[in-house]
């Protein structure tokens, strides 16, 4: 895979992370996420295409294969398929867009960019959901939502983090798709157990009546995050938005786990 292991061990970057205000573009996320060209983040080709060579581009796991509903990776052909969690419990949100599996390379990436800060990994995965995300409201603009939501981040973790990559992430998506984006709608009540490690019954636990929606929700909304692992967020986010006036609400991630 090119020396992939290397370059993911080697690379670094000198920005220092910026927690998003809201609503406002940072002209340096703009700058780090916008920029084509420059050295592939995997295995140190040059000439790469926002951060990816081809080869690396085309060696990333992605998530052919899904249940039609929350996008879990499945063994068999098909996207029109439901999963045994869908089927036993059918979740509140109308569906997931994850390009990827969340496995190496893509699983390194995205932990470099989310716990230390390294934006540059990130880079080609945002832009290519992008891309994506532009087609798919292309060839369907019922699916377009009137408002993006960064899921949220309790403050105190934020603070810790330097960032909400959830923010990132529906910055870059409301520039390439012109929609707008939030991270205002919807706060954490309290700060909860990390998620990594949890049971998915822990997790609905731990989630539980944590986020509180400040105003009327849109009828359509997209929440905007980098990973979707058992759902369990996304669907006590999906709840909250319901209760608030939400008619359709959709997750936009980066990846989602195999399960």
């Amino acid at each position: 895979m090119k020396q992939m292991i290397k370059g993911l061990r080697l690379l670094s970057t000198l920005l220092t992370p910026k927690v998003n205000s809201g609503e406002r573009i940072h002209h340096s996320v703009r700058g780090i996420l916008c920029s084509a060209g420059g050295q592939c983040v995997a295995c140190l080709e040059p000439n790469a295409h926002f951060g990816l060579c081809t080869p690396c581009r085309q060696d990333l796991p992605a998530n052919h294969w899904h249940c039609r509903q929350c996008a879990l990776p499945l063994a068999f052909e098909g996207n029109d398929r439901l999963c045994g969690q869908c089927l036993q419990d059918p979740p509140p949100f109308s569906g997931v867009i994850a390009p990827w599996r969340y496995r190496f390379p893509v699983d390194s990436m995205i932990q470099r960019y989310k716990y230390n800060g390294q934006r540059t990994f990130a880079r080609p995965l945002i832009n290519d959901l992008a891309e994506h995300l532009v087609s798919v409201l292309e060839a369907a603009p019922e699916r377009r939502p009137e408002l993006l939501v960064a899921s949220p981040m309790h403050p105190a973790r934020r603070r810790q983090r330097g960032f909400n990559q959830a923010a990132d992430i529906a910055e870059q998506i409301s520039i390439r798709c012109g929609i707008p984006w939030t991270t205002e709608l919807v706060i954490r009540n309290r700060r909860t157990r990390p998620q990594r490690g949890l049971s998915r019954e822990e997790r609905l636990a731990n989630l539980t009546r944590i986020f509180h929606v400040t105003r009327r929700a849109p009828e359509r909304i997209a929440i905007v995050d980098d990973v979707v692992t058992t759902g369990a967020t996304a669907r006590s986010l999906t709840i909250a938005l319901l209760e608030a006036g939400a008619r359709d609400v959709q997750i936009w991630a980066l990846a989602r786990t195999p399960g």
